[in-house]
């Protein structure tokens, strides 16, 4: 049995579960792109809180992408599930690949999304983390990993729908969780919804537009083009993607160092 018609329903149902944070000058709302947008819109609109994205990027097994052993995200934060790899027979070097693979389409879509637009201060807000549905978890307790080092005063995990072992797992390391339906046997998220098709990034860009989040101006929208189509790494780029720590207590000085050299080098390379 469906529970949602789509993502925008969803995310109306979940909202009715977060009318205390409505009106309210001290809460912002996180997408986790590109699904989590949909939802979150409608939270965002509910709430009257403004809207932006958090990118994270899932860690899938080599042979079933869809299956998530880690995940990594904005900030230089990453966390694998070690108990499962190495019951899968898993080791770091096998998810190389992924995680250089992975990293780039992370950086790519910081550039499209955020288009230069910086961070939002999380320090001593409520932040309500959205997404379309919850599996295994790996993805949002990046998110979370990434969030803690900008200081929130409240951090709230909202979804439509999940399995109980991740809302289990999550209520563990964020302050709620707040959940519409936890189905038992859970399947996974698309299950649970009439229409699950991909969300385009064309669909990401309209509703963070429509929240009034940034606009993108053509001449920008170019430059990102140029980027993305010439976006290759140097053996010196791809050792440092894949020394990310896999604490929590990454320096946050590090990162944009980073960034900043990898944006440089695409740039330079495709002149």
């Amino acid at each position: 049995m469906r529970l949602f018609r789509n993502r925008s329903e969803a995310g109306r149902r979940l909202a009715a579960q977060l009318s205390e944070f409505a009106g309210r000058t001290d809460v912002i709302v996180l997408a986790l792109p590109k699904g989590g947008v949909p939802v979150a819109a409608e939270v965002s609109s509910a709430l009257g809180a403004p809207l932006d994205v958090l990118v994270v990027r899932k860690i899938g097994v080599p042979w079933q992408p869809e299956f998530a052993v880690g995940a990594i995200a904005s900030g230089g934060m990453m966390v694998l599930d070690t108990e499962t790899m190495n019951e899968l027979g898993l080791t770091r070097a096998s998810l190389d690949p992924i995680l250089v693979a992975e990293q780039r389409e992370l950086m790519r879509r910081e550039s499209l999304y955020r288009g230069g637009r910086p961070f939002p201060t999380l320090e001593g807000q409520v932040v309500i983390v959205v997404d379309d549905g919850l599996a295994t978890g790996a993805t949002m307790q990046a998110a979370v990993a990434a969030l803690r080092t900008r200081g929130p005063a409240l951090v709230v995990v909202a979804v439509p729908v999940a399995s109980r072992s991740a809302c289990a797992m999550l209520d563990r390391v964020v302050d709620r969780v707040v959940c519409v339906a936890t189905p038992e046997p859970f399947y996974g998220v698309g299950v649970w919804y009439d229409d699950f098709d991909q969300t385009t990034d064309e669909e990401v860009l309209s509703l963070l537009a429509k929240q009034g989040y940034h606009k993108i101006h053509s001449k920008q929208k170019n430059i990102l083009e140029v980027i993305q189509d010439r976006v290759t790494f140097t053996e010196a780029e791809r050792k440092s993607v894949l020394k990310m720590s896999c604490s929590r207590n990454v320096t946050r000085s590090a990162t944009p160092a980073f960034w900043a050299l990898s944006v440089a080098s695409f740039t330079s390379r495709g002149s």
